[in-house]
């Protein structure tokens, strides 16, 4: 089965709205610019690009699932968003370079695409990223450890930008409390 079949049945019967952005996007949306361009990479069912979309930010949302885009696409057009989705397969077709003043990228991980993702920031632009890692303290996420992050290595992947805050908890003190599994920045890519 290819990607795209996997993703197309997961979402067959999932309804826009029913998740909720990331949590490092919804912790410090207060960062984000009043106007730009802003791009949800690889957004399943939009929960971060809606967020972006609400903002006033002129936002397209890419992911390889037609089922997905074609679900968000009407929910935005019913609600008079900013939002544009399009099926994209992201490793044959990376973001233009300094395109967006803000691109989030939520529990999906394609080391390869790292510098793009770098490079398609404008100055000054903002990253929102948060995917797994591998010390899985609960179950869930991928099982494959290739699709999760080892510990610190989002700062390395993104060294190019600017930490301006970064979160990864993983099994130190009281594993039931905080964040766990998982991993967080917002960076920012600098202006010269």
């Amino acid at each position: 089965m290819s990607d795209a079949d996997k993703w197309n049945r997961r979402y067959l019967d999932a309804q826009v709205g029913d998740s909720r952005p990331v949590q490092v996007l919804s912790d410090y949306a207060h960062l984000l610019p009043t106007h730009g361009a802003a791009l949800d990479l690889a957004c399943g069912l939009g929960a971060n690009a809606l967020l972006l979309a609400a903002r006033g930010l002129d936002t397209v949302a890419w992911d390889i699932s037609t089922v997905a885009v074609g679900k968000l696409n009407h929910h935005a057009q019913g609600h008079d968003l900013p939002l544009r989705a399009e099926v994209r397969d992201l490793p044959r077709h990376p973001p233009a370079e300094n395109h967006f003043d803000v691109i989030v990228v939520g529990r999906y991980l394609e080391r390869s695409l790292c510098p793009a993702i770098t490079a398609a920031l404008k100055p000054g632009g903002l990253l929102y990223y948060q995917t797994y890692t591998r010390s899985q303290v609960h179950p869930g996420g991928p099982s494959n450890p290739a699709f999760r992050l080892a510990r610190n290595e989002l700062l390395y992947l993104f060294a190019e930008l600017e930490v301006v805050a970064y979160r990864e908890e993983d099994t130190l003190g009281d594993t039931a409390r905080g964040l766990r599994d998982e991993a967080w920045l917002v960076a920012q890519r600098p202006m010269v």
